[in-house]
């Protein structure tokens, strides 16, 4: 799971971040430009494009999104349904834009998903469809495949259906403009049952033993007043969860979708293993906020306050329990292992289809299987080779965003070598490998530190003790090379 969101599009600083973020492009091998033969195609898709027969355009959809994003993927409407409610989300038609076989196709197979970074997106579709005509926006007609949803009073899912509409959504809404209305009692009344909605299925996860890992945000954005860069770090909206508890229960529709039709393709993550789980249990003892076991560990998950020093390294070291991640394709014979552990119940992604590959092919199928029509051929045969596709995908975005914050860390401090700064220690020490963190200079025990002002994470020399507030100094920070390192102070 990812906790770092790099903001696109802000402005290089000096030449060396600019030169850095450029050999980043070079070493990760990241796509270019997009083929021009790709981008044609998808401009004729876009202007071939016919609506949906079934037409939703009256329904007031509204999108919930950073303020600054343009591919917007999901629209969202709420009304109330007798003790219970009815839930309308469209996820944009992005198979109507791509020709099975065609450039376009070859090309997202490739990519796998949008990547961001620093100096700009790298969009798994060309701007044509995914800032575009494939994109949600505002008082603009679009196909998408509307999930509809009735839900009971405590918003479990009674039934559920998905076929593709004409739409056109009312309004563009950000996270922060959505939680300032709802706090101030101004909302809409979507809004309102968002929140109303969005408890009750945490509640539901709770029950069913989901863990959220509500980590910090760190976003690199532009600094104020012209050049430079700064990370800020903050707690997410509630809003967001909420946003994200609908998302979360179209993933596990189409998961039981695509296993009551026994074809399909699941992201599927174990358990904690034992071991895991005993470590992280002796971890928070130490840090004097104990989970005894007797509340599972999402439950648990949900009590930590970030702002505590101790309870952050906490949320750090659950890191651990959220590993193993992958996708289960199926046909014929359902798999036995069929849980996405951290949601605690069998899970598709389906949602995201302008920036991940694999949700073009989720959403097909289940659109398919729920309409009793013939999932598409080209669909069909995809699927053992998705999970490839998406593995390396995701191990070269994560290696972008872990580099390029790296990159933006080292130029914040680079030019403070020898100073002392407050930092909380979110992992304790342990012996070092006998040359520093692997990039030499350097030996003995060390640890991972986070700064106070500026918020940078580094490594840092001397006996750490998880949680702890600590002084140190900064021994090096080179942007090139992306290291840092600080000394801990007696």
């Amino acid at each position: 799971m990812s906790h770092h969101r790099i903001a696109p599009n802000v402005d290089d600083s000096t030449d060396q971040l600019a030169d850095a973020f450029a050999a980043l492009r070079t070493e990760l091998e990241l796509p270019g430009q997009y083929p021009a033969e790709a981008v044609e195609e998808a401009r004729e898709a876009v202007e071939k494009l016919k609506l949906p027969d079934r037409d939703l355009r009256d329904v007031p959809f509204v999108t919930i999104d950073p303020a600054t994003s343009t591919d917007l993927d999901q629209a969202l409407f709420i009304e109330r349904a007798g003790e219970g409610y009815k839930v309308l989300y469209a996820i944009a038609d992005v198979p109507s834009f791509v020709a099975p076989g065609g450039a376009l196709d070859a090309e997202t197979r490739l990519r796998g998903q949008t990547f961001y970074a620093p100096d700009g997106r790298i969009p798994l579709h060309p701007e044509v469809i995914s800032e575009n005509a494939g994109s949600l926006l505002a008082e603009q007609d679009c196909s998408a495949f509307v999930w509809h949803f009735e839900l009971d009073a405590a918003a479990e899912v009674t039934t559920m259906t998905v076929a593709r509409a004409a739409v056109r959504s009312r309004a563009k809404l950000s996270y922060k403009g959505a939680q300032e209305q709802i706090d101030a009692g101004t909302a809409p009344e979507v809004l309102q049952l968002l929140k109303e909605v969005g408890l009750k299925r945490v509640e539901l996860e709770r029950r069913r033993g989901g863990a959220s890992l509500n980590m910090p945000e760190q976003e690199i954005v532009q600094a104020t007043g012209g050049g430079g860069y700064r990370i800020a770090a903050a707690p997410s909206l509630p809003v967001e969860d909420w946003n994200a508890q609908i998302s979360l229960m179209t993933g596990m529709a189409a998961a039981q979708l695509m296993l009551d039709g026994k074809v399909g393709i699941l992201r599927t993550m174990p358990a904690p293993d034992e071991r895991s789980l005993l470590h992280f249990k002796r971890q928070t003892t130490a840090l004097g906020k104990p989970w005894d076991g007797e509340i599972t560990y999402g439950e648990y998950l949900r009590t930590l306050d970030a702002s505590d020093p101790k309870q952050l390294a906490i949320l750090h070291s659950a890191g651990t329990l959220f590993r193993g991640a992958g996708y289960t394709p199926f046909d014929g014979d359902v798999p036995a292992d069929v849980v996405q552990s951290a949601i605690g119940a069998p899970y598709a992604h389906t949602t995201a289809p302008l920036r991940r590959l694999i949700d073009r092919f989720v959403l097909v199928i289940c659109e398919a299987l729920s309409n009793g029509h013939e999932i598409p051929r080209w669909a069909r045969e995809a699927l053992p080779s998705l999970p490839e596709i998406m593995a390396a995908s995701d191990q070269l975005a994560g290696r972008l965003e872990r580099l390029a914050l790296d990159t933006v860390e080292a130029a914040l401090v680079a030019n403070h070598i020898g100073e002392e700064f407050d930092a909380v220690v979110i992992s304790g020490s342990k012996p070092s490998n006998g040359n520093g963190n692997g990039n030499g200079n350097g030996s003995g025990p060390y640890g991972v530190i986070q700064l106070a002002e500026p918020a940078v994470t580094a490594r840092c020399d001397g006996e750490l003790e998880s949680g702890t507030k600590v002084r140190v100094r900064l021994l090096k920070a080179d942007i090139a090379s992306r290291e840092i390192r600080f000394a801990l102070l007696p």
